[in-house]
């Protein structure tokens, strides 16, 4: 059973004295201006590097799409980026992915690269190299940090190099990453950039080498009202990044059951409690998105690791997943699961009213979407960690 100090508030300033005073309808407002700004924070991650580093299909596979997909970034063997270009992600438009033109060419000389480029706009810099790093690529870096920004070096195509030195006798992967890991630093370091961080990454299995380590590190950097907004496009790449997206959807829940119960207006069949049916919409629909399970999602996942997506869809259990998120949909699947949750609502509510300080009024309409909505939570995260063992095996 869960306890009261499990509920994690993060206090939004004049709520709780709205709701003392039964201002309901203040405090929703309150409530909702909130939500909506954690959810439209701007994210802007530039992408630079020489030309034919792989910056386009880097950008496309941090976006969840394939090369040949529509919206993508056009790829090539030449330099296919001529202009500052933003490509926002499919499901949250508030994050960007800049794929900015090759440092050094006619157009975009070194010494005038990031004025040409707007450099202030972005959150972040990640420089891409396939091969070696460049004299070009330390003086960016460095007057990026002149400018108080951060950038991270990414060596990308590390699947060929693996590929390439994988009909060798006596292939060892771990040494192979080792070495050429070694000769960026060394490299950079001989370019007079002091011990620089190196990412290998390949943008076609994102789950292997240092993709996940590259997260960590720009999750770590980032000012915290962003992380969450990174953290929401981020491929399920593992485990771990799945749980994470659980814990930062967690945090919202005690303000969706406050704000759903205080502009209820949809009564759930059975049940004599009542919701706001569009909020809720809008965040299973957030919960879906996040955690890939929406059909263009699993089609594209399906495309990338050859999974059919009918066997994607067969270790699928919540009806939320791979369907459109209707009132009709999510009232029935909420009453299903409210009935069961109503009944330790009303168990409940003597003992968590006084706690989340609300109207006695509003406590059973509350705490039986609070559970409800941690119960959906639950169901998609363990979808997404199926899914991703699914196409994982293959």
């Amino acid at each position: 059973m869960e306890d009261p100090d499990d509920l994690y508030m993060e206090d939004i300033p004049g709520v709780k004295e709205a709701l003392q005073n039964n201002d309901t309808a203040a405090a929703a407002a309150k409530i909702q201006e909130n939500l909506k700004q954690q959810n439209n924070i701007p994210l802007n991650i530039a992408i630079t590097g020489e030309a034919g580093s792989g910056k386009s299909t880097f950008v496309n596979a941090f976006r969840g799409l394939c090369d040949d997909e529509e919206g993508a970034a056009p790829t090539g063997v030449t330099e296919t980026t001529s202009e500052v270009t933003a490509y926002p992600h499919p499901n949250y438009p508030n994050v960007m992915l800049w794929d900015l033109p090759g440092i050094g060419t006619t157009k975009y000389p070194a010494d005038e690269y990031l004025k040409l480029v707007g450099f202030e706009k972005f959150d972040f810099f990640i420089i891409i190299s396939a091969t070696c790093f460049t004299e070009n690529d330390v003086k960016l870096a460095q007057e990026i940090q002149k400018m108080k920004k951060k950038f991270y070096f990414v060596h990308s195509k590390i699947d060929n190099d693996i590929n390439a030195e994988r009909r060798k006798r006596d292939f060892s992967e771990e040494e192979t990453l080792k070495v050429i890991r070694d000769d960026c630093v060394h490299r950079l370091g001989g370019l007079g950039f002091e011990s620089p961080q190196v990412f290998l990454v390949s943008s076609f299995e994102l789950h292997l080498y240092d993709f996940s380590l590259l997260h960590e590190t720009l999750e770590r950097d980032l000012p915290s009202k962003k992380r969450d907004a990174l953290l929401f496009i981020m491929p399920n790449i593992n485990p771990e990044i799945i749980r994470k997206k659980k814990k930062a959807f967690k945090r919202q829940l005690y303000w969706l059951a406050t704000l759903s119960a205080a502009g209820a207006a949809v009564p759930l069949p059975g049940l004599s409690i009542a919701v706001d049916a569009a909020l809720l919409v809008g965040a299973v629909t957030h919960y879906v998105h996040a955690f890939s399970l929406d059909v263009p999602s699993l089609k594209r996942l399906s495309n990338r690791t050859g999974v059919p997506y009918a066997d994607l869809c067969a270790v699928i259990i919540s009806p939320l997943a791979a369907a459109e998120i209707t009132t009709e949909l999510l009232l029935k699947v909420m009453t299903q699961v409210g009935r069961t949750a109503a009944l330790i609502a009303a168990e409940e509510a003597s003992r968590f009213i006084p706690f989340i300080e609300i109207p006695v009024a509003m406590g059973l309409s509350f705490i039986t979407t609070y559970k409800v909505l941690n119960v959906v939570l639950s169901e998609l995260a363990e979808d997404a960690e199926k899914v991703f063992e699914k196409a994982l095996r293959q």
